[in-house]
């Protein structure tokens, strides 16, 4: 599990296909890396992937082509920047909001204007999530906690504060950028009851 809190941000320094997967390594400074060992799951651009390598100030992973396919991972190109999370350890603070790292869709950044000292920026919905996003509710975009400030039909909009700017690849979205979106885990969970509820027998 994880929060939505970037603590680092990466770089993609290798890639090698193998028969349809690929392995992925990452630069990164070297202190974000210490203590992380072989099997620790890792955030990145939200997608949970587990360390196979670890040397240092790169790690790297193994990455299944039907995750190369439903993410953003598979556009990447070397030196391309990510977003980065270490999974929650017992006593960790939960800044954000509980996020699994399984990437729910791709969205496009659609609009970024300045809003006072933060930026605010337009997210394509697709329409199989739109259910499942609320004004004020929490979101993972490219492994970011953001809060919604509005939902449209076919979009949404966050506000980004300069910290999260500065410490996040958000300050290079423009529009067109991919992003891989993560609902809120208890509206996942919500719409599972209420929908199981829907469909059962009654007398």
């Amino acid at each position: 599990m994880f929060t939505g809190i970037v603590t680092q941000i990466g770089a993609l320094a290798s890639r090698e296909r193998h028969n349809g997967d690929e392995a992925l390594a990452f630069a990164v400074s070297s202190d974000w890396l210490y203590g992380s060992v072989v099997g620790d799951s890792i955030a990145v651009n939200g997608v949970c992937l587990t360390v196979i390598q670890n040397n240092g100030n790169k790690f790297a992973v193994d990455v299944s082509g039907e995750t190369l396919s439903r993410t953003t991972l598979g556009g990447l190109d070397i030196g391309a920047t990510v977003n980065l999370e270490r999974a929650l350890s017992l006593g960790d603070a939960l800044g954000g909001h509980l996020v699994s790292g399984h990437v729910d869709a791709v969205a496009e950044i659609l609009d970024r204007q300045a809003d006072s000292q933060s930026v605010r920026i337009w997210v394509s919905l697709p329409q199989e999530l739109a259910p499942l996003v609320a004004e004020k509710g929490s979101i993972c975009v490219d492994g970011i906690s953001l809060t919604v400030n509005e939902v449209e039909p076919d979009r949404f909009g966050v506000n980004i504060i300069p910290h999260t700017l500065e410490a996040t690849v958000a300050g290079t979205y423009q529009p067109g950028t991919p992003v891989n979106l993560e609902v809120d885990i208890v509206a996942r969970y919500v719409a599972r009851i209420l929908s199981a509820g829907n469909g059962a027998a009654t007398e």
